[in-house]
């Protein structure tokens, strides 16, 4: 019959609890666990050694029993990276945890070495690695975040060597342990609490020389994906040129030492000063220069003798105006003069061709007189002029008035006002009032 569950009306007790715990642990059987030893204890005369195995990812640890000799062969220390073998205990009594132990291998440094390469393949299989997602860090920081030891040479060379090049660099310096069990979280601690500071503008991991264990949290993966995961630039300053632990690959700047850092971590003031200088007198001979040039380019249009002389072209330019007006004036009197000259003789012309020049050469004009007293056309035949009728004749200086009559011959004849006569043909009628 299956067991009841627990309840507020039907709680199990703590014996029931600590027995079902126990139950559970036991079917989890053999394992084999990794870990770095923190806490050693083998007193003399005992047969059984205890010691604490923590994970260096994480801030966890568990305790473990082992034959005193096995611990003594091995010759472990506290920070030592082992692999055991056992089997997980519960005691029921005390409530604790326990993993008994029948065997243990010490992480030797081939094997760390190899570990760290598989790290590195993942990390860089993933993209960590790649110099594309690298930012470039800010030319003069507001503030520098610093994690390193505390009171480390590493701490002194990059806080001198940047003082050194620009005195007025400040620093947000967080001291850890850059070795050993509590490295790495503390280490991910501090850049969680630099990250977040809205003043750090760049951060800087330090850590001095020393051997592959003592550099092996800087390869850790938590510590290598924290770095990548960083909003703000991280420099990273581990060790001697040749040591090359992951955080250098994933970290935006790689500097062979802790003096490198403070060195690239912030520009040197003289150098600056020089550059600023230099600058300046670039500019200043630039500016020189394009006023000279410009200065030369005026001369050179001043020069020019539309400029040296700019009354020239418009006397010039009035002379040929003054000219042209004479020879278009001459133009037109040459042509009213020919066409006054045209007109005259025209005039003359006309006057010789006209009826008062014939007139006055002796000729009269005769027009008929109709009876209510109209002047009809010229008289061009004796057969328009029927004898009785009224004539009108023109001469050079007057007019008169005649009757024409009939003459002897048949032919009619002409008379004036007065009764003389004059036959048609004649020298024209005498002149009359």
């Amino acid at each position: 019959m299956a067991e009841e569950r627990s309840s507020p009306e039907n709680p199990w007790p703590v014996r029931t609890v600590a027995r079902k715990i126990f139950d559970w642990i036991n079917r989890l059987g053999d394992v084999w666990v990794e870990g770095q030893v923190t806490q050693l204890s083998a007193r003399p005369g005992t047969s059984t050694a205890f010691l604490t195995l923590r994970d260096p990812s994480a801030d966890m640890s568990m305790q473990l029993t082992a034959p005193v000799g096995v611990v003594r062969e091995l010759q472990l220390t506290e920070g030592s990276r082992v692999v055991v073998h056992g089997k997980p205990h519960f005691y029921p009594n005390r409530g604790t945890l326990s993993l008994r132990v029948d065997e243990i291998r010490q992480v030797g440094i081939g094997e760390l070495l190899a570990r760290i390469e598989r790290v590195k393949k993942l990390l860089a299989a993933e993209g960590l690695f790649d110099p594309r997602r690298k930012r470039r860090p800010p030319f003069l920081p507001n503030k520098i975040g610093l994690v390193t030891g505390r009171t480390s040479a590493a701490e002194r060379d990059v806080l001198t060597n940047a003082h050194a090049r620009w005195p007025g660099a400040r620093f947000r310096v967080v001291n850890v342990a850059v070795q050993g069990v509590s490295a790495v979280p503390q280490i991910l601690t501090a850049l969680s609490t630099l990250d977040q500071d809205s003043e750090v503008d760049v951060i800087v991991l330090a850590r001095g020389g020393g051997s592959v264990e003592d550099l092996l949290p800087f390869s850790d993966e938590a510590l290598c994906r924290a770095v990548a995961s960083c909003r703000t630039p991280v420099l990273s300053a581990i060790g001697h040129e040749p040591d090359s632990p992951l955080v250098d690959h994933v970290a935006d700047v790689r500097c062979s030492t802790p003096t490198d850092a403070g060195k690239r971590v912030v520009p040197d003031v003289a150098e600056e000063t020089q550059r600023v200088r230099q600058m300046r007198d670039r500019g200043r001979r630039a500016l020189h220069g394009w006023v000279d040039r410009e200065h030369r380019l005026l001369a050179s249009l001043r020069t020019r003798p539309v400029l040296a002389d700019p009354h020239g072209p418009l006397d010039r330019r009035a002379e040929d105006v003054d000219r042209l007006r004479e020879r278009a004036r001459r133009a037109v009197r040459n042509r009213l003069d020919s066409e006054a000259a045209g007109l005259t003789a025209t005039r003359a012309r006309l006057t010789t061709l006209g009826p008062a020049a014939t007139l006055a050469r002796g000729y009269a004009v005769v027009q008929l007189v109709t009876p209510g007293g109209e002047v009809g056309g010229v008289l061009r035949s004796t057969s328009q002029a029927p004898p009785g009728a009224f004539l009108r004749v023109r001469v050079a200086d007057g007019t008169v008035h005649v009757v024409a009559i009939g003459g002897g011959d048949g032919r009619p004849m002409i008379t004036d006002e007065h009764g003389h006569r004059s036959e048609e043909g004649g020298g024209g009628a005498e002149p009359g009032t």
